[in-house]
């Protein structure tokens, strides 16, 4: 199951559980669509995998499967992909 982190480990914006600029690559590092789109180019910096958008996980079923409250930062944060 998704751990559905509560923030970008670049620049430590929150992304609740029902966030549509939360995405993930396939270990489900946590990034926002701005610092994916504007810092990353779409990689992701710790396994160089892709990032797709998180799915939202239904109100419903936070009850008994809620999110990761672990805030995950990246301490030298993201550096700018090269073009």
């Amino acid at each position: 199951m998704l751990e559905l982190r509560p923030n970008c480990e670049c620049c430590d914006k929150d992304l609740p559980p029902a966030s549509a600029e939360a995405m993930i690559c396939t270990f489900e590092c946590t990034f926002c669509a701005d610092c994916v789109e504007n810092v990353l180019k779409g990689q992701c910096p710790n396994c160089g995998g892709n990032l797709v958008i998180r799915p939202i996980r239904p109100a419903a079923k936070l009850a008994n499967n809620p999110a990761s409250t672990k805030r995950v930062l990246k301490a030298e944060g993201c550096a700018p992909k090269a073009a």
